[in-house]
């Protein structure tokens, strides 16, 4: 009898508890919430993320955030290595990458070696919005990107010209050819295949380094957990023309999904490309893994084939928790971000030592 009302007692006790329990486990899902929404690009550019934070606070989509927060970059020239006038090629041209992902469509759009139009992620967005392609490539994306109202106008500055005479003068090095003639490591070309191929094993370090980073990739997440990603880049300096690196590659330069999170990827992209590792990087992360963790795993399965690739990459989930990692070369031991949140008073600048 006692244990029956005991037991009796105890229901009458757990309807008691049972509602305010329910809101304890309200509040700490409001707590977690509450770092949502977020915005995170690689590398320390500041307005670029001030720019896709604004466009959030103002009401904007997580879409518009990503453009306009990359298309900043476009127009600052983010350290020469997006937007017009860097990273000139072995014809002295400059080219542009990027993309934009939703990650609730799961649409892209993408457009690669771009000429002649500076806003490459807003074109690449028109992809998504005006047509039922993917990526738009060379001049034919350019005359896309006319039809939909952007200007045609030349990307070379002094600058882009200044870097691209030097490097003439330099005997053209450094370049990205190997087993030709002439000796690609004394002259300049034109280039052709030998008679007689004796393939060399170059083990050399990343011609790319901290002061060329290659790419703004970004991750917004909203409020409510929808999550779009984007990139932009004037590609590998002294690049052969045509050349396509990683940024405007779907999995590669970023990927978003909107059930799992977002990652973005920066550095050497003719060797972060073969392992897809923004799409591998929310695949882990959609496992349950932390997204640090998530980031250093895709680091590491790079390393385990290139151990001196330059490169970095960023991750977030779903519920707005975020990490970065970067492969550790001479020269490059530590990666630095750009977070916003509501837990943060402005955009800050993050820094995480490579593994």
């Amino acid at each position: 009898m006692a244990a029956a009302a005991a037991g009796r007692g105890g229901g009458w006790r757990w309807r008691l508890v049972a509602p305010v329990l329910l809101v304890v486990l309200q509040l700490a899902g409001a707590a977690s919430a509450a770092s949502l929404p977020l915005v995170i690009n690689t590398w320390a550019f500041r307005k670029a993320a001030e720019t896709a934070w604004r466009v959030l606070q103002l009401g904007g989509s997580e879409l518009d955030a990503v453009e306009r927060g990359c298309g900043q970059c476009e127009i600052d020239q983010c350290d020469g290595s997006v937007g017009y006038g860097g990273s000139p090629d072995e014809s002295g041209e400059t080219t542009l990458d990027a993309m934009i992902m939703d990650g609730n469509t799961m649409e892209v759009g993408a457009v690669a070696d771009l000429r002649h139009v500076k806003n490459a992620i807003g074109v690449a967005r028109k992809v998504i919005e005006y047509t039922k392609h993917t990526l738009l490539v060379g001049e034919s994306a350019s005359l896309f990107a006319v039809r939909m109202g952007f200007p045609y106008e030349d990307l070379t500055t002094q600058k882009s010209l200044s870097v691209y005479s030097e490097w003439l003068n330099q005997s053209c090095q450094p370049n990205y050819w190997k087993n030709v003639v002439p000796d690609s490591s004394k002259s300049c070309g034109p280039y052709k295949r030998p008679e007689k191929v004796t393939y060399k094993e170059e083990q050399t370090f990343s011609q790319r380094s901290v002061h060329n980073h290659d790419t703004i990739g970004m991750v917004v997440i909203g409020g409510s957990g929808t999550v779009a990603s984007g990139t932009s880049t004037n590609g590998a300096v002294h690049k052969i023309p045509g050349r396509v690196g990683d940024s405007p590659i779907a999995g590669a330069g970023s990927y978003a999904d909107s059930t799992a999170g977002g990652a973005a990827a920066t550095g050497d992209g003719d060797v972060m490309m073969r392992f897809l590792p923004s799409y591998q990087a929310v695949e882990y992360m959609r496992m349950g893994t932390d997204p640090t963790v998530a980031c250093q795993k895709v680091i590491s399965r790079i390393h385990k084939y290139a151990p001196k690739f330059f490169g970095a990459i960023i991750c977030a989930n779903t519920t707005g928790s975020y990490g970065a990692a970067c492969n550790k070369i001479p020269g490059f031991t530590q990666f630095h971000f750009m977070v916003s949140s509501p837990l943060l008073s402005q955009p800050t600048e993050q820094v995480v030592d490579c593994i």
